[in-house]
């Protein structure tokens, strides 16, 4: 039954697409944006340490559980859950609608990206309507008012995700980040190489490497690394349960998980090490939170020698990284339109990306993007990834998510993973959470 299911709804074509894709859906906006300006808001090293924790410990066993699940049911979010009993169906929806709603908050960013990448492309040849002259804030704060321009590079970059997700599994997706990942790794560690020899750069290396102690009694450290540890490795939305679900039974979960877990850690400590130093360099704020990248670094860039070339690499990593983030979203909605809908894959794909372009006009002319990232980071992220921790471990039982974890390994897991899961890697997710309420706000 499970080979049947899985020939009719495609499947990966390489465990190498498979990483890509998974690596992929980790690596997106929530580092190349997110990260840097929460580490610089919460401490440099301090919340880096926290944020490594919180990884290892409780983001890569959540992984393994929704990518043990997906594989098992090979079926859609919600059928998954409809399947473990009908009374955790809405948990399936609930998933549906976080991913839904983190793809429309990432398709308003990702329309700003892309029309910063055009402009400082436009730029190189003598463009002016970027208004190169280095003052970031006041093309930001144009573009936001610009009406036609926001909802055309809006609508655009939609159809760039549509072209890919309408492709399928193997031949949109796997395509894509087969591509898009070495891309984007290969255009950070350009830009890390040529912000390293900046003058004043070891400042910000400084920053990144050595903690503020201080930070330790601050619970929001803790909470905002956790939500991005979260969010970073798109534990929630059921993302890694439908692309657990297109799995084969001779891939080895645990392994794919770490490596996962791994190189979405390299890709947000490039990041950080791209952009920090680069602010550290020429005098600006560390802690100018979620402006960094679209008021703060342009002033940047305008000051570097060849800024605007870098400039361009910059946003078009930004670019790749949001793509392949986001058509793990695109792929949980559409799948669960083409199985429940009855419709067909391409019509499914151009009707989510209309609700999302609708549902994305609210949030493109709110001037607060980053309270609506820190809002999804610290509350609906981890509540999510939660929720679906304690039905993999608690509800479903360690000895069945087990069985699934050692297929397609040649040694078992170790005896102590299963009740640590259980009790320890959840019990700190919680405590992390509940400190997220105490706090009260976005801090």
């Amino acid at each position: 039954m499970d080979t049947e299911i899985k020939s009719k709804r495609g499947g990966w074509g390489s465990n190498f697409g498979f990483l890509m894709a998974s690596i992929g859906s980790a690596v997106g906006l929530g580092n190349i944006w997110g990260f840097p300006y929460k580490m610089g808001k919460s401490g440099g090293a301090v919340f880096l340490l926290f944020y490594l924790v919180l990884v290892v410990l409780v983001g890569v066993t959540v992984m393994l559980g929704e990518l043990a699940l997906g594989r098992r049911s090979g079926k859609s979010g919600v059928s998954t859950y409809r399947a473990l009993s009908k009374k955790y169906t809405w948990l399936g929806y609930a998933g549906v609608l976080c991913g839904f709603c983190i793809m429309c908050f990432y398709f308003v960013l990702g329309g700003i990206v892309l029309r910063y990448t055009v402009g400082y492309f436009l730029s190189l040849f003598g463009g002016s309507e970027f208004a190169w002259s280095g003052q970031g804030t006041d093309f930001f704060g144009y573009f936001l008012t610009d009406t036609k321009s926001m909802i055309l590079f809006f609508v655009l970059y939609i159809l760039l995700n549509i072209i890919v997700v309408s492709g399928g599994v193997h031949g949109g997706i796997e395509k894509f980040c087969n591509i898009g990942m070495p891309a984007l790794f290969c255009l950070l560690v350009f830009i890390i190489a040529y912000i390293a020899c900046q003058p004043g750069a070891a400042e910000g290396y400084r920053y990144l490497l050595i903690p503020q102690w201080e930070k330790l009694l601050d619970p929001m450290t803790w909470v905002m690394a956790m939500g991005q540890a979260f969010f970073s490795l798109s534990i929630t939305g059921s993302g890694m349960i439908i692309y657990g679900s297109y799995l084969s039974k001779k891939e080895d979960i645990p392994r794919a998980a770490m490596q996962t877990a791994l190189l979405d850690t390299c890709a947000a400590l490039l990041a950080g090490f791209a952009i920090l130093p680069a602010v550290f360099a020429f005098g600006m704020d560390p802690a100018s939170g979620p402006p960094l990248i679209f008021i703060t670094l342009p002033k940047v860039f305008a000051q570097m020698p060849g800024g605007r070339f870098i400039a361009v690499l910059f946003f078009l990593s930004v670019i790749f990284a949001g793509i392949t983030s986001l058509i793990n979203m695109f792929e949980v909605c559409a799948e669960a339109v083409t199985t429940h809908l009855k419709l067909p894959r391409k019509a499914a794909v151009v009707l989510v990306g209309a609700l999302a372009f609708a549902a994305g006009a609210f949030i493109e002319f709110e001037p607060y993007l980053g309270k609506w990232m820190d809002a999804i980071t610290i509350y609906v992220v981890p509540f999510g990834a939660l929720l679906c921790a304690f039905i993999i471990y608690w509800v479903l039982g360690g000895k069945r998510i087990g069985e699934e974890l050692v297929m397609g390994r040649k040694k078992a897991l170790c005896r102590a993973f299963l009740p640590t899961a259980r009790y320890l890697y959840v019990g700190l997710a919680v405590l992390v959470f509940i400190l997220s309420i105490i706090c009260g706000g976005i801090g």
